[in-house]
C-alpha cells in the first residue's frame, strides 16, 4: 500500500451522511510497463490535459542498505546526484532544468530513494538525458564529496541537532527497531560520512545506482514512440550489473515493556510527548485501518484528540498520531505539546485514555465516513498531478510488487469497517511496549 499523504479537507455530503464512494466512480490509471535489457523497469502513463511531464527514477535503496558503521550514505548521494557526471559540470543541473521551466528535487528514506523532475513537455528528453547521465557517469570525486560532505553536516544542524525535539526520532528508532537496519535514520550519522572515503563512496554507488536496481516512470504528455526510443538510447547502453546486498529484517524481540526517557532540551519552548509503538509493514491489509484510525484520532479539529486535549481539557497546543510505513515494519507515533502552564502528566493521560476508549468501544458510524471521506478527497486530488501520479506508480510497482497495484487502493480503504479499526486498534496499542520521550524545556 502506499501511504497516503492526509491533509484536513472540509468535504459537503449530503444530509444522508453518504461517503463519497456512493457514488464515485474511479477511472483506473491507464499505464504500460517494461524492461530494458539491462534490466531498468519503465512505466509511463500519458495525460494530455496539460503540456506538463514528470519523471521519476526510483532507486531500491535506502537507509536500512547501508554499513552500521557508514550510515547516511544513501541520503548523502541523494545530495551528490546533483553534482557533475561525464557531461554535466557542477552547479549547472539546477540551472537546466530552471532554465527549462522546470523543477527538481529529491528524497531518502529508510527504503527508497527517489528523484524527480518536472518540465514542460517538450523539456522530457532533458529529464531523460540527466537521469541517464547520473545513473551512471557520475563523478564520485573529492571536490563533489568534500562540498556535500559540508552541506549534508549543516542539514542535520539545522533539522535535528539545533531543532527543538530534533533527536526525538534517531532516538526511538535506535530502541524500538533495535538489532534491524531500521534502527538508524537516512539522515545518518556526521562522524560516519566525515570519515568515509571515496572509495566507500564509490564502492555505494556501483552496488546501488544501476539500471537493475531502479524503476523510472514518465508521467504526462510525451508522444510514447520519442519516450520509448529516447530511453533506450540513454539508458540501454548501461550492463545489467549483480543484485545487490539486501539487509535481512527478521523478527523483532519484544520490548522489556515501557521504555522512558526524559530529555532536559535548552531549545524547546513547551514540554513535549513522543510515544511510538510497532506497526505493521505497509503492505499489511491491516494498514489500511490504521490509516483510518489515525485519520480519526487526530485530522483536523473535530477529531478525537483536538476535541478532547487541545480544545475540552485545554492541556496540549497539539497533539497528533501519525502511522510511519516502511516495507518491513513500520510505526506509529502519538504527539503531545503542553499548553503553557500545562505539565506532560495530563497531556500523556488524556493520549491514553483516547487509545483506551477506541479500544474499547471502536469508533462511530459517522466518524468512520468522514475518514473515508477524507482518504477519498486526498486520493482524487493525488491523482490529478503528473508528479505525484509518477511517484504513485513507483511505489506501487516497488511495495506492491504489481504497478496495477495502484487501481485497487481505494477500494481497500472502502473495505475497512468498524470492527477492522477497533480490531487494528487492539493490534497496535494493546501492549506496553512503547517508547515513551518527554522532552522540558531548560534554559541556556
Amino acid at each position: 500500500m502506499n501511504q497516503l499523504n492526509f491533509r484536513i479537507v472540509t468535504l459537503f455530503v449530503t444530509v444522508l451522511g453518504l461517503s463519497l464512494s456512493a457514488t464515485a466512480q474511479y477511472k483506473p490509471l491507464a499505464y504500460k510497463e517494461y524492461d530494458l535489457p539491462n534490466g531498468l523497469h519503465v512505466i509511463l502513463h500519458e495525460d494530455h490535459s496539460a503540456p506538463v511531464v514528470a519523471t521519476v527514477v526510483h532507486y531500491m535503496v535506502g537507509s536500512r542498505d547501508e554499513d552500521p558503521a557508514r550510515t547516511g550514505f544513501a541520503h548523502f548521494f541523494e545530495h551528490l546526484m546533483f553534482e557533475s557526471t561525464d557531461a554535466i559540470e557542477r552547479a549547472t543541473i539546477d540551472k537546466m532544468v530552471n532554465g527549462a521551466g522546470g523543477q527538481l528535487n529529491a528524497f531518502t528514506g529508510n527504503d527508497q530513494t527517489v528523484y524527480h523532475f518536472v518540465l514542460p513537455s517538450n523539456q522530457v528528453r532533458l529529464a531523460l538525458w540527466i537521469e541517464a547521465q547520473r545513473m551512471r557517469k557520475l563523478h564520485v570525486n573529492t571536490i563533489g564529496v568534500e562540498t556535500q560532505r559540508g552541506v549534508v553536516k549543516e542539514e542535520r544542524k539545522n533539522r535535528y541537532d539545533n531543532a527543538p525535539y530534533g533527536g526525538w526520532m534517531e532516538k526511538t528508532q535506535a530502541t524500538l527497531f533495535a538489532g534491524t537496519p531500521y534502527q538508524w535514520s537516512p539522515i545518518g550519522s556526521a562522524q560516519h560520512i566525515d570519515s568515509a572515503s571515496i572509495a566507500e563512496f564509490k564502492a555505494f554507488y556501483d552496488a546501488y545506482y544501476q539500471p537493475n536496481n531502479a524503476i523510472l516512470v514518465v508521467s504526462g504528455d510525451f508522444d510514447e514512440t520519442l519516450v520509448r526510443e529516447t530511453i533506450l538510447a540513454y539508458f540501454g547502453e548501461y550492463q545489467r550489473s549483480p543484485e545487490p546486498r539486501r539487509p535481512v529484517v527478521g523478527d523483532l524481540a519484544p520490548l522489556s515493556g515501557e521504555i522512558r526517557e526524559t530529555i532536559n532540551d535548552p531549545k524547546a519552548q513547551l514540554p513535549a510527548l513522543f510515544m511510538s509503538y510497532r506497526a505493521m509493514p505497509q503492505t499489511d491489509p491491516d494498514s489500511y485501518a490504521a490509516d483510518l484510525l489515525t485519520t480519526i484520532l487526530s485530522n483536523g479539529e473535530s477529531s478525537r484528540f483536538y476535541h478532547s486535549l487541545v480544545d475540552s481539557q485545554q492541556v496540549a497546543v497539539q497533539a497528533s498520531i501519525s502511522l510511519f510505513p516502511r516495507e518491513f515494519v513500520g510505526m506509529i507515533y502519538c504527539v503531545g505539546i503542553a499548553a503553557p502552564g500545562k505539565g506532560l502528566a495530563d497531556v500523556e493521560k488524556g493520549i491514553d485514555a483516547e487509545l483506551a476508549l477506541v479500544m474499547s468501544t471502536g469508533v462511530t458510524d459517522e466518524e468512520l465516513v468522514k475518514a473515508k471521506n477524507i482518504t477519498e478527497a486526498s486520493f482524487v486530488e493525488g491523482r490529478t498531478g503528473v508528479y505525484q501520479k509518477a511517484l504513485a506508480l513507483s511505489n506501487a510497482y516497488r511495495f506492491d510488487k504489481t504497478t496495477s497495484a495502484i487501481n485497487d487502493e481505494m477500494a481497500k480503504y472502502m473495505k475497512v469497517t468498524k470492527a477492522d479499526i477497533q480490531r487494528v486498534a487492539k493490534r497496535l496499542f494493546g501492549t506496553n511496549q512503547r517508547i515513551v520521550l518527554t522532552y522540558l524545556p531548560v534554559k541556556g
